[in-house]
């Protein structure tokens, strides 16, 4: 009888082990959402929160929203149905994406937003993101000293429906519109892509052939500008500013051919969502709802101190 007994105490320990396991299990699953994968800054920011949440102990998968926020929705809902237990995202749209980040709230699954903003002051459970205007304060203080406060210049904007687009153009505004010797000939969106930025500034020269620099709000529409004018036989003479710090545009800045940019650091906002995460599911609740996390200048003579999207260790 107490064999049986013994026995019996047994399976309901497994049993109950085996729940638990499985329950356990369903709280491993990271969804890492991010805006497009067709830049070398975004699949970094994915990899980063991936491998941080895997060494933290959890399962991860990368969904690629192609900048579209109806496949955004898809991913979203994929995730809830599929037992995701937090949400590390890059949004395709400041405002777009609010419905989707509720949505995961209603579900009870909290967002941690990387690099781009939600405008809804308590949607996501904290958002983690570059201080763009101010690092663009930064390149703008830099762009007026080498033009020597004169000469015409084009900006590249990103995509119309992120934040940042604006914050950077504002930061570098703020500054630039202050020297009346300075004169803006165009200001285009290029969606952040390098492709179109060199459609767009192509496109640019043949209406305006005398500029003397072209701002850009992200590094890869930069690459593109210069693409452009290397075609076009002026890239001797127009100097081109960007902000991310991709690997390009730092060996591009050490071979003289762009002139500065912003450095943001993707890993310090990756590994800060999939800290929070691994906070979350242990029972942290209160987290701040926005972190700025600084932009450092990067010029050719400061260049030697960064890699790729950071700081040499």
């Amino acid at each position: 009888m107490r064999k049986l007994l013994a026995l019996l105490m047994v399976s309901l320990l497994m049993i109950t082990a085996c729940k638990d396991h499985k329950k356990d299990s369903q709280h491993k699953k990271i969804a890492i959402v991010v805006s497009t994968l067709n830049n070398p800054w975004f699949v970094f920011l994915a990899q980063t929160a991936a491998a941080k949440a895997q060494s933290l102990g959890y399962e991860t998968r990368i969904f690629d929203s192609q900048n579209n926020t109806a496949l955004e929705t898809d991913h979203f809902e994929n995730a809830i149905a599929s037992g995701y237990k937090a949400i590390l995202l890059n949004p395709t749209d400041a405002n777009g994406s609010v419905v989707n980040v509720n949505r995961a709230k209603a579900a009870g699954i909290p967002v941690f937003c990387m690099d781009r903003e939600v405008n809804a002051a308590n949607a996501a459970t904290s958002q983690i993101l570059s201080d763009s205007y101010s690092g663009s304060v930064d390149v703008g203080k830099y762009f007026v000293q080498t033009l020597h406060k004169k000469g015409n210049y084009v900006e590249l904007l990103g995509l119309v429906s992120d934040n940042n687009t604006w914050n950077r153009s504002k930061g570098f505004h703020s500054v630039v519109d202050y020297y009346p010797g300075l004169k803006m000939l165009a200001q285009q969106n290029a969606d952040f892509d390098q492709n179109k930025a060199m459609e767009v500034t192509e496109s640019i020269l043949q209406a305006h052939p005398d500029i003397d620099a072209v701002f850009c709000g992200n590094d890869a529409m930069a690459l593109g500008a210069y693409q452009a004018l290397a075609a076009a036989g002026k890239a001797n003479k127009v100097k081109v500013f960007g902000f991310d710090g991709a690997a390009d545009v730092v060996q591009s800045i050490k071979d003289g051919k762009i002139t500065a940019t912003g450095m943001q650091f993707p890993k310090v906002m990756a590994e800060t969502a999939a800290i929070y995460a691994d906070q979350y599911f242990k029972g942290k609740r209160d987290f701040p709802k926005k972190i700025p996390v600084s932009v450092e200048l990067v010029t050719p003579q400061t260049v030697n101190n960064y890699i790729a999207f950071g700081k040499k260790n």
